[in-house]
Order: structure tokens, then C-alpha cells, then sequence
């Protein structure tokens, strides 16, 4: 299963705009995919509270993990939006 591990350019746990965004494209995947704090257990990344859960900070890593036919292709995807400031957008 492919992993990547990102560092976080918005607080995707702190803020609801952020995090909902991440969710909604996490839902798109035609994937599986998890996130999770570096060294915590991982969680559906298609769940709000989940994700919101998580408290994630601007700079902190986690690790997405995807399983499936076009995993790689979604962590690159999603890996893009959690490089992005997304309090910004």
C-alpha cells in the first residue's frame, strides 16, 4: 500500500474549511485512503470528524496512505491540497 508522508500547510484539524476541502477530495479517490498524524493510527480521510479529529497543525506531518488501482496517482493528488495554505483558497 503507498504511502506519503506530508507536511501540512494549513491546520487541517483546527479550521472546518480546511478540512472539509481535504475530505471532499478524498471522497473523489477511487480509492481507498487514510491519514495520521506520524507515529498515530491512521483514519478514514473521508470523514469529517476523522479528520477534524486528527488536530493537525500548519507544518506538522502526517502520512496518507492509499490502497488500490490509482493509489498513487490519489496520494498525488491529495498531497498537492495538504501542500496548499488552504485557509487561503
Amino acid at each position: 500500500m503507498p504511502e506519503r508522508k506530508v507536511a501540512v500547510a494549513s491546520s487541517v484539524g483546527l479550521h472546518a474549511r480546511p478540512a472539509t476541502l481535504f475530505v471532499q477530495a478524498a471522497a473523489k479517490q477511487p480509492v481507498k485512503v487514510t491519514i495520521a498524524k506520524v507515529g498515530g493510527d491512521a483514519v478514514d480521510a473521508r470523514s469529517v470528524l476523522f479528520v477534524l479529529g486528527l488536530d493537525v497543525r500548519s507544518g506538522e506531518e502526517v502520512v496518507l496512505s492509499a490502497e488500490g488501482e490509482g493509489a498513487d496517482a490519489a496520494l498525488d493528488d491529495l498531497t498537492a491540497l495538504l501542500s496548499t495554505d488552504l485557509d487561503k483558497v
